[in-house]
């Protein structure tokens, strides 16, 4: 089966994650640029501020009835859908998995401002640790246990995200930031929206990569060591988004000021090389968190 229309999805990208399948053998890799596919679609589609709200609901929609279909024996009409549907079926993907991921969307589509931490982790869970859930069936493990590994990686990644994109967010309207937190470190949701940069706001935001930092960290502790070489490509996301929390606390989390946040191609190369050699040695040494 051809994979053409995922994989110029995921070459477009140039996300991370995408970054992360160069460690994958072929019919590996193949697979996940269809599920990062489908993942792309429909995490644009909340984005797409041009599109009327009741317009962007109805293609959610659309994307929910599609993926019914993938799990049957009839063909999809969407071309990602199309190419997804093989790798559901030979990676025995979960249903319920690709419904957490519509619902997560769906918070982006209706919520703009999370009243607490508790809110915020379910948002992390359903559209960061689902795809996490849904990869490593991918990858392959052996061990359960490798499932809450990705669960608490996904929220890490999410939560990192999510401290690196306040700007962007708040450009849209959007605050991720918990608010029972903002009132604790007074914080308001317009200092958010209007880019104010102060110690207050410096504070939540520490606060904030301390509960990242402990997903990290408990990530690494639930990693089982026989599952480690198949892992190679989450562990490699971990690495890089290690890296770009240490970039945001570096700067004091003043995502604000001009200019971009990103890790760069060379400190790129060095964490793939690294971490395949880590998880080919199943090496104990962290690959990222707290030392």
């Amino acid at each position: 089966m051809s994979y053409a229309v995922s994989q110029s999805i995921t070459r477009k990208s140039a996300s991370n994650l995408a970054l992360a399948f160069i460690l994958l053998r072929p019919e590996k890799r193949k697979a996940m640029s269809a599920l990062y596919a489908f993942c792309r679609q429909v995490d644009d589609l909340a984005d797409e501020e041009t599109t009327p709200q009741s317009r962007r609901r109805q293609q959610l929609e659309d994307w929910r009835r599609g993926l019914a279909v993938a799990f049957s024996e009839a063909r999809p009409e969407h071309p990602v859908l199309q190419e997804l549907q093989p790798v559901i079926a030979r990676y025995h993907l979960p249903h319920v998995h690709f419904e957490d991921l519509l619902e997560g969307v769906a918070m982006d589509l209706e919520i703009t401002d999370y009243p607490d931490a508790t809110q915020l982790e379910l948002y992390c869970y359903r559209v960061a640790s689902v795809v996490g859930l849904l990869s490593i069936e991918i990858f392959g493990y052996r061990n359960p246990q490798c499932r809450d590994y990705a669960v608490a990686l996904g929220k890490a990644l999410q939560l990192t995200n999510i401290l690196r994109d306040v700007a962007d967010d708040a450009d849209r309207g959007r605050v991720y930031l918990p608010a029972d937190e903002r009132r604790r470190f007074g914080v308001s949701r317009d200092d958010l929206l209007r880019h104010r940069y102060t110690p207050a706001y410096r504070a939540l935001a520490e606060a904030v990569a301390g509960r990242a930092r402990h997903f990290y960290a408990q990530a690494r502790n639930l990693l089982p060591v026989e599952d480690q070489p198949a892992m190679q490509a989450a562990e490699l996301m971990g690495a890089v988004y290690w890296r770009l929390l240490e970039r945001l606390e570096a700067r004091h989390f003043n995502v604000f000021a001009p200019g971009t946040l990103r890790v760069g191609k060379a400190t790129k190369l060095r964490l793939i090389l690294r971490t395949w050699w880590r998880c080919r040695t199943r090496s104990r040494l962290p690959n990222y968190g707290p030392a």
